[in-house]
């Protein structure tokens, strides 16, 4: 930035900053369980469920039920940001941008929070007594998937290539249905992640009967954000499926169906640097790391990109 920042110079007669468009904040963090970590791995512990065992004799053993024990994985990573502000640069702008660039920077962190959540709903997960295990999220018992012709596919099988449609009410109760196959509690509040472009297309469905109309348009207009049992969630961060040609990875899932791990949060350092001519370097640095840690309690569904 320090190469471009002549635009804001006097001449432009600008008093203030704009912070062009973009997701100032992650949208997905909140809906992670959060933990705190020191080092660099942490492991997730997971219990299955038991089964009770008739009576049927009086006196008998008392019956010894193996819980099941497993476990999940968690790695650290690194982030960090850094521009430069010259101070001869100062001197020529009405403007000091240094508390800008700080909240600039932080916004791309934040964006970075829902990259690496993304990534733990639909990617690799990691198991075993030292997370040596690779999970996929195709794996028998792990994630289910839907792909965009609305067709449930096979546990262990993998998106293809066919036609892509959009959300429908049919789309979300199917993925309504694979949750409660999984026997998901009620009380877990249930989200559904896609792209701006599929909640919209929800008005064009003909499944969608007068009494959903307005309901769905008020989603769409963001005056509510829950529908069908779903709380939706817009990003343009999801990527294009590497098979499913014209189509976006969207997810529905359930609360703590992903683990945040936290080992520094954002933390912005402003500091004089001697080595750059004296100028004012903006630095932020974060850790973090996340991993999904229900896999039934997540379904992924292509849809239509556009």
């Amino acid at each position: 930035m320090s190469f471009q920042i002549t635009t804001a110079f006097v001449s432009q007669f600008k008093a203030n900053i704009l912070l062009l468009s973009q997701q100032m904040v992650s949208l997905i963090r909140q809906v992670a369980r959060m933990e705190d970590v020191t080092g660099d791995t942490m492991f997730v512990e997971r219990i299955s469920a038991t089964s009770a065992q008739l009576i049927s004799s009086r006196h008998g053993d008392t019956p010894q039920i193996d819980t099941p024990h497993s476990r999940r994985k968690l790695t650290m990573a690194d982030y960090n940001w850094a521009d430069l502000i010259d101070n001869v640069d100062k001197l020529k702008m009405l403007i000091d941008p240094q508390s800008t660039y700080a909240q600039n920077a932080v916004m791309a962190f934040n964006r970075t929070i829902d990259e690496v959540l993304i990534t733990a709903l639909g990617g690799n997960a990691f198991g075993g007594h030292t997370g040596g295990t690779t999970i996929a999220n195709i794996a028998v018992g792990e994630c289910r998937l839907v792909g965009s012709d609305g067709v449930i596919i096979a546990a262990g099988s993998n998106f293809t290539d066919t036609t892509e449609t959009p959300l429908t009410i049919a789309k979300l109760l199917t993925c309504k249905q694979l949750l409660d196959d999984a026997v998901i509690d009620d009380s877990r509040q249930r989200y559904f992640l896609c792209n701006p472009f599929n909640i919209n297309q929800l008005l064009n469905t003909t499944e969608v009967k007068s009494a959903d109309f307005n309901t769905v348009k008020a989603l769409a207009m963001g005056q509510i954000d829950t529908f069908m049992g779903f709380k939706f969630i817009k990003s343009t961060l999801l990527s294009a499926d590497g098979t499913d040609t014209g189509a976006t990875n969207c997810y529905a899932f359930a609360q703590d169906a992903i683990v945040l791990a936290i080992s520094k949060e954002p933390t912005v350092r402003v500091s004089e640097r001697d080595d750059k001519n004296y100028s004012t370097q903006v630095y932020v640095e974060m850790s973090i790391g996340a991993t999904r840690v229900e896999g039934p309690a997540v379904v992924e569904i292509n849809l239509k990109t556009t």
